[in-house]
């Protein structure tokens, strides 16, 4: 293994403004104050490069198209600096390790760091409701499910690792999503094969027939639209809010056998579909799914440069192979600023299984989305970089990400995945659901 890889000091510059030993915080005035209706840190930092949040990215800020592309509403700015495998050790302390390690695995690999703009914004009713939730949301099950939850942020103040990965796992996602994407591995000299999807979720306040007792936060149904020998397949998924009283249930439909079967095996460190083990099912979208594997511990909070306001990324004027070339994603598209995250660390708890023995993710404060994470093998050793790269649907005041990928810092392949450029339609939102939508009999009509 490249020495260059092996484990990097942890030590961060926290920003201190909870004592994280303290009780609970249940001050929702707090969220009118200092901090803002999410619970990220109203003001800027010291010296200006983190600006204060002022209200987000307001609905109009740009240009929308009818097939849903998004004009940048930043697209005049020029990069304040970029690093590169010559100057990266400067700016090391806005670096996660596993963003460090791409500059020695890939010696042309470079960030371009524009001015920084805290674009995230929520629709007024989710931000009613995560106030209410900082006096009745609860941990339940050591942490592995909620109490009293229905939708919003569940913990705008949070003093624990859980709560902080709870707020990413319930995150606004526009209660409800259909929409086609691709994803893509790519390995070697930019050789790879495209797949793409149809998804459509609907979260828990989008199921008109619900009762609120009942153990579901989402329910998601996929279907692969090509390439041709994946046509056809189709998987159901029913996440639970409590996942130790009930554990994830999923259903696959194959087309060359016309029939549902369960697939227990989309969970934990299983292979994500179409990826070649190069993603594992708990680490898409960063993470997901049941935390009682690992032993999670809260650090604080750090500046860092994260994938933000990817306007460009995103765009609809670009095709997949511009995105998509060797080693790395172009990153001529790719726009970091700096942001504050929450750290959290989660390590393999003693008989528990999976390929990552320690994890450390990255959480933006304002909008709860994992940002990047650092996974180690069985050794303890860092092995994959991931990153999420936001953009904005300021229309429906929607925090989404435009590219995921995760880089094996080994082999040198890649993965990435939501992608929509080349998708002639736009997202559609907010649409209520039914569970008669999320049967394994519609599994199956879905899938033919």
């Amino acid at each position: 293994m490249n020495p260059a890889l092996l484990a990097f000091p942890l030590a961060f510059t926290m920003v201190a403004l909870f004592n994280l030993a303290d009780a609970k915080e249940t001050d929702t005035a707090k969220l009118t104050g200092a901090l803002n209706p999410f619970g990220g840190i109203r003001a800027g930092n010291t010296d200006g490069s983190i600006p204060p949040w002022e209200g987000g990215l307001k609905p109009g800020a740009a240009a929308i198209s009818n097939i849903g592309n998004y004009a940048d509403p930043f697209a005049q700015e020029k990069p304040v600096y970029i690093i590169n495998s010559a100057n990266f050790s400067q700016h090391k302390d806005l670096l996660s390790p596993g963003q460090q390690a791409m500059f020695k695995r890939f010696p042309e690999y470079r960030m371009n760091v524009y001015p920084s703009h805290r674009s995230a914004r929520l629709p007024q009713k989710y931000i009613d409701e995560s106030r209410t939730n900082v006096t009745k949301v609860e941990l339940a099950q050591a942490g592995n499910g909620l109490k009293n939850y229905n939708f919003g942020i569940p913990f705008p103040e949070p003093t624990e690792a859980l709560e902080v990965m709870w707020n990413h796992l319930t995150r606004f996602r526009g209660g409800s999503v259909n929409r086609e994407f691709a994803s893509a591995t790519v390995q070697g000299k930019s050789d790879y094969t495209l797949v793409t999807y149809e998804q459509r979720i609907n979260w828990r306040e989008t199921v008109t027939d619900l009762a609120p007792e009942e153990n579901i936060l989402q329910y998601t149904l996929v279907k692969t639209l090509s390439p041709s020998r994946y046509a056809g397949e189709a998987t159901l998924v029913y996440e639970p809010l409590d996942q130790v009283e009930e554990q994830r249930s999923a259903w696959q439909y194959m087309p060359g056998q016309r029939r549902v079967r369960r697939a227990p095996t989309v969970a934990y460190d299983s292979s994500a579909r179409y990826s070649f083990g190069q993603v594992v099912s708990d680490s898409i979208d960063g993470f997901n799914g049941a935390p009682d594997r690992y032993d999670w511990k809260l650090i604080g909070r750090k500046e860092m440069l994260i994938g933000y306001n990817a306007f460009k990324l995103g765009s609809k004027d670009i095709k997949y192979s511009d995105i998509l070339q060797p080693n790395f994603a172009n990153p001529d598209l790719t726009r970091y600023e700096k942001h504050r995250v929450w750290v959290v660390e989660a390590t393999l708890k003693p008989n528990a299984r999976h390929i990552y023995s320690k994890r450390r993710f990255y959480v933006d404060e304002d909008t709860w989305q994992i940002m990047a994470s650092d996974m180690y093998d069985s050794r303890g050793e860092l092995w994959r970089n991931y990153e999420s790269h936001l953009t904005f649907l300021h229309d429906i005041e929607l925090p989404l990400t435009a590219l995921e990928t995760t880089y094996d810092l080994i082999s040198g392949n890649y993965s990435a995945n939501f992608m929509t450029n080349e998708v002639s339609k736009k997202m559609q939102f907010g649409a209520s659901g039914r569970k008669a939508d999320y049967t394994p009999a519609e599994l199956k009509r879905q899938g033919k």
